[in-house]
């Protein structure tokens, strides 16, 4: 069912620290700060080759990412994202067989302007996973 590793996001506490430390110390590829409302979240891509780093700062108050910055000030490792060549049949096998959808369980458009879905992270060894359509 999953394709491709699409990116992996980290939470940063300041996101122009943060991608400024990945491009001038890493020598990485860094997009431009993308603010998205709907997730509230900015976020920026690093590309590395054959997938993407995609750095998370909080947009707004009630940013889903806040409380993981409360318990983590330094940030962190928040979900890893996979393509899925249809994403309706994905969440629907994936519910067939006891996962959890998290929100209301229909795909929002992510920052690459594709449906997203994300995973309940304790179904999947503590780690929240997005499904993107390829």
């Amino acid at each position: 069912m999953i394709g491709r590793l699409n990116h992996i996001a980290i939470v940063v506490a300041d996101l122009d620290e943060a991608t400024a430390r990945w491009r001038d110390v890493l020598g990485a590829e860094v997009s431009q700060p993308q603010a998205l409302p709907d997730h509230g979240v900015t976020v920026v891509f690093i590309d590395s080759g054959n997938s993407k780093i995609e750095l998370l700062e909080p947009l707004g108050d009630d940013s889903p990412i806040a409380k993981y910055l409360e318990r983590n000030p330094d940030g962190g490792m928040h979900h890893m994202c996979f393509e899925v060549d249809d994403i309706l049949a994905a969440r629907d096998q994936l519910l067939a067989e006891g996962a959890r959808v998290l929100g209301d369980g229909e795909p929002k458009i992510g920052a690459h302007n594709k449906p997203v879905l994300f995973l309940h992270p304790k179904d999947f060894n503590g780690t929240l996973i997005e499904l993107e359509q390829a």
